[in-house]
């Protein structure tokens, strides 16, 4: 079609009617609203401090709250970023790992197939252990929740995410281990990128810990499966670039 985007075409975040399309349109209608309600917030604590304090402490008053509901706001709609993009945040998760661990010595494969299972977004390896980040996209209103050990989504288990997301993790620490010689677990965590999460993050289900992207890179460093060297965290990077291919190419073993 002309005048639409190479890019964005085949993307169903930005079909009419999508979701996200209509998420949207809401956002920018209820702008005027969210205008009006920050300005009656801002005028209540300028009367209420002013007549309390003095106008100094009135305006300053305003001025804060003005700015804290517009950060509010700010966060939600930020947070519905990579949902909003039709994307499932393997990208962002990419760049904070680029910027914390992987500072820190731990070494992070990118976009992994676990032959027979699918694709890891990331492995994380490092001295503390081998984890296989995958991450999700849900959208705001979605209740992210965990009741008796289990996942649910918007109020349903997720059984087939799950049971997956293990089996990969599964499979690529038997690959893994085959390489490297030596036994290496491989711990499933999921980077959730939006929905509503528990106060209290990360958290276990289904064998799997969930938590926002910062929160899981700071869980990662916190708790520790394995205590490797530096000299084991090569050797266990090396085995899996070998064993676990990108685009179906698998590295030749060392001589």
């Amino acid at each position: 079609m002309i005048g639409s985007s190479i890019y964005l075409r085949d993307r169903a975040a930005f079909t009419g009617g999508s979701p996200q399309a209509v998420y949207e349109e809401l956002w920018q209608r209820g702008r005027k609203g969210r205008l009006r309600t920050r300005a009656v917030l801002a005028i209540v604590a300028l009367l209420l401090f002013g007549a309390l304090a003095s106008a100094v402490a009135g305006i300053i008053a305003a001025v804060v709250v003005a700015a804290a509901d517009a950060l509010v706001h700010w966060r939600l709609y930020s947070m519905s970023s990579v949902w909003r993009r039709g994307l499932r945040g393997d990208q962002r998760m990419a760049r904070l790992l680029r910027f914390t661990l992987e500072r820190r010595g731990y070494r992070v494969l990118h976009a992994r197939t676990v032959p027979d299972h699918g694709s890891a977004d990331q492995l994380v390896i490092g001295p503390g252990g081998v984890w296989l980040v995958h991450n999700e996209a849900w959208q705001p209103d979605f209740e992210i929740t965990h009741h008796g050990g289990r996942l649910f989504i918007d109020g349903r288990t997720q059984s087939k995410l799950v049971k997956g997301l293990v089996a990969r993790a599964d499979a690529a620490a038997r690959l893994i281990s085959e390489g490297a010689g030596t036994p290496v677990k491989v711990v499933p965590v999921l980077a959730v990128h939006g929905g509503k999460l528990p106060r209290r993050t990360p958290f276990e289900a289904d064998g799997i810990t969930f938590a926002p992207p910062l929160k899981l890179v700071r869980w990662m460093r916190r708790n520790p499966r394995a205590d490797y060297s530096a000299e084991e965290v090569e050797d266990i990077a090396r085995a899996a670039v070998r064993t676990l291919p990108i685009g179906g190419r698998v590295m030749p073993a060392a001589a």
